[in-house]
Parts: structure tokens; sequence; C-alpha cells
């Protein structure tokens, strides 16, 4: 009964998380192209056998495919679902067929077609920020720890996951992000902090241990740190937004986090940060599963935007295969006035399948050392 409960919590969230936010991608590739005379052969959510399908007047054939790892769309004229080459026989398609096939369009309609889909992404990560501003009202993440870092200044004083941080060298924190303001404003390195564990108050005195860290504009410098971080879950805080502040308002969340991701991925790549924090998709199923069954569906609704953010802008990095590298290639298409040759953008797209696999192992890897971690600590 216990496998059954935990197939309920994690397995359905994530294939439920991961469906919709396939199918907004997907959406955004697929209307752009219609808008743009292009004829969409097959809308597919998962990659494999056939579980569900069924063709539109339009000729579009909609299914459900076994593996619920992603899906695609793919254009008339297309050797393949990612629209890396076009197929050998769309030169035997006739002058009216020509006019509806993906690669006899302009650079123009596909660049549009191809930022459509991180485009939906970004898009719906906003209208549900913005519905969420104005209708039930600002989130923010508690000051609550999630996790303590190893050999950090927290870990050496004894704070756990679940205390709740109330005052920092006598200062009230409200928010999660006030922890790293309050502890930039400490000048002696000692640090007093109030907290709450398990309903009762007990107040901590001890040193902070300086941490190297990149800042915005690049460069490294060592401050001191706590060394903690957030937990997986929000809370609602009663101020209540007119509809052009809740637009504002999801705007800058959305820039928040693609500016914090970016700087993440920057770090890993410049070695200031570990590979080992790369996570992949049992991450984000272990994730999904433990929101669904410890959080309210809010801080599921929220994940689900953070997580639409992410695959939109990890989309736009310029690597073959994902939709940065099908922009960089139209970009240069429209800039030299020439199409690039067949045979070069079908090597590309071989290198950069090669990546996106290596990285998946390395990611899936760490996953999985981290949950042998949590199952086995």
């Amino acid at each position: 009964m216990e496998w059954l409960i935990n197939t309920l919590y994690y397995v359905v969230p994530f294939v439920v998380l991961l469906g919709i936010l396939v199918f907004v991608h997907e959406f955004g590739h697929f209307i752009v192209a219609r808008l743009c005379g292009v004829q969409v052969e097959t809308f597919s959510i998962g990659f494999g056998k056939t579980l569900w399908s069924r063709k539109d007047k339009r000729g579009t054939e909609w299914k459900i495919s076994a593996v619920p790892l992603g899906g695609y769309c793919q254009f008339l004229g297309d050797a393949d679902a990612s629209s890396s080459t076009a197929d050998d026989k769309a030169s035997e398609l006739s002058e009216e067929q020509k006019k509806f096939a993906f690669p006899y369009q302009n650079p123009f309609k596909k660049l549009a077609i191809v930022l459509a889909g991180p485009g939906a992404n970004y898009l719906f990560a906003v209208i549900v920020f913005t519905a969420i501003f104005f209708f039930v009202g600002k989130i923010a993440f508690p000051p609550v720890v999630g996790e303590v870092f190893p050999d950090s200044a927290a870990a050496s004083a004894g704070i756990i996951p679940n205390d709740r941080i109330l005052t920092i060298n006598g200062n009230k924190v409200t928010h999660f992000e006030d922890i790293r303001k309050e502890v930039d404003l400490i000048t002696e390195g000692q640090a007093t902090i109030e907290l709450l564990r398990d309903g009762k108050e007990m107040t901590l005195t001890f040193p902070l241990k300086e941490i190297e860290v990149q800042e915005f504009d690049g460069k490294t410098s060592k401050r001191p740190m706590l060394g903690v971080k957030s937990i997986n879950a929000i809370e609602v805080e009663q101020e209540k937004l007119s509809l052009v502040g809740a637009v504002k308002e999801a705007l800058l969340e959305t820039w928040s986090v693609t500016e914090a991701t970016l700087r993440g991925v920057g770090q890993m790549i410049t070695g200031k940060r570990s590979g080992e924090e790369l996570g992949g998709i049992v991450r984000i199923a272990e994730m999904s599963g433990d929101i669904s069954k410890q959080s309210s569906w809010l801080d599921f609704v929220v994940f689900m935007c953070l997580l639409s953010i992410n695959l939109g802008l990890i989309n736009l990095f310029p690597i073959p295969v994902l939709d940065g590298g099908h922009v960089v290639l139209y970009l240069i298409e429209i800039v030299t006035g020439k199409e690039i040759n067949n045979r070069l953008k079908e090597t590309l797209f071989k290198v950069g399948f090669s990546l996106i696999i290596a990285l998946m192992v390395f990611a899936t890897w760490n996953d999985m050392v981290r949950l042998f971690h949590r199952w086995f600590a």
C-alpha cells in the first residue's frame, strides 16, 4: 500500500506537471506555425508508442505517447521532430504544398516559430503569477531553513532544517531573502540568531564563516555567510495588488528567477559552483512529489511557474537541438542571406544531441547520489 501512496504523491504530480509545461511549450510553436501558414503534421505530448491520437480538420495528428519526458511539433517537410533538417522527400512536394512546408519558409518565419516555444513558457509564468498576485496576494519564501550546507556556520551552530529564523542580531527577519541582507550587515563576524524550533524559541550565538561568492559584476569576493537554503514552500502575504501592480510584480518575479538561473549556470561553467548541484528529471520528480505531499496547491503552482521559466530559458541556450541552437542558425541565415548546408546542420545537431545526452546522464547521476544519501543517511 505504501508504494501505491508514493506513486500517487511522486509519479502522478510529476507527469501532470511535465505534461502541462510541455503542452505550453509545444503549443507556442504550434500556434505561431499556424499563424505563419505552416502545416503542423504532429503535435505530441511524450515520445515513443502512441497511447491516444486523433486528427483535426486541418490534418494535424494530436497524440499522447508512452514516454512522458517531453514532446514535439513536427511540421510538413521535416526530417524529424526536432526540425533540424528537411526530409529527403521534401523536394518532391508540389509547389502548393511547399507553401506550407517548414523547410521552405523564410528564416524570419522560422525564427518566430522557434522562439514561440520558450516565449510561451515565459508568458505562462507571467500570466499565472499575475493571477496569484491579483486574486490571492503577494507570495514570499518564509525564513524557514530547508537545507543546511555541510561545514557551514549554521551547521556548526546546530541549526537544522525547518528552523524558522526570527531575528538576526536583534533585527526582525520576515522573508528568506532578509537573512542574506542582515548577514551582509554584520561587520564583526558574530551572529546572534533567535529561531523557532518545534514551537519553542531559542537563541544561538556563533561566528560566521567566510565563503567565496560571485557578485553580479562577475567578480568574486569572500564574505561571511550563514550557509542555509530556503524550504520549498511559500507564504501568502495580506497585501493585495491592483491588476497593473500584479502584472508588474509578475514580470519582476520572472526576471528574478531568470537572473538567478543564469548566475547559477555561469558559476557552474566557471567552476565557482559545484556541478553536483545540477539536477534533472529525477530531481524534478522528487521536488514535485515533496511539494504535493507536504505543501499546498499554491506551492505546486508556483513551482510549476519556476520550472516553466527555467524550461523556457534553457531552451534558449545556443546548443544545437535546443530552440536556441535553431535561433543561432536562422540568425546566421538572415545575416548572410544564404541557407546553411543540410549536411553541416545534421553534424551540428548530432553534436548538440550528444552534449544534451551527456548532461542528462550527469544530472541523473547527481540525482541518484542525492536520493541515496536521502534514503540511507
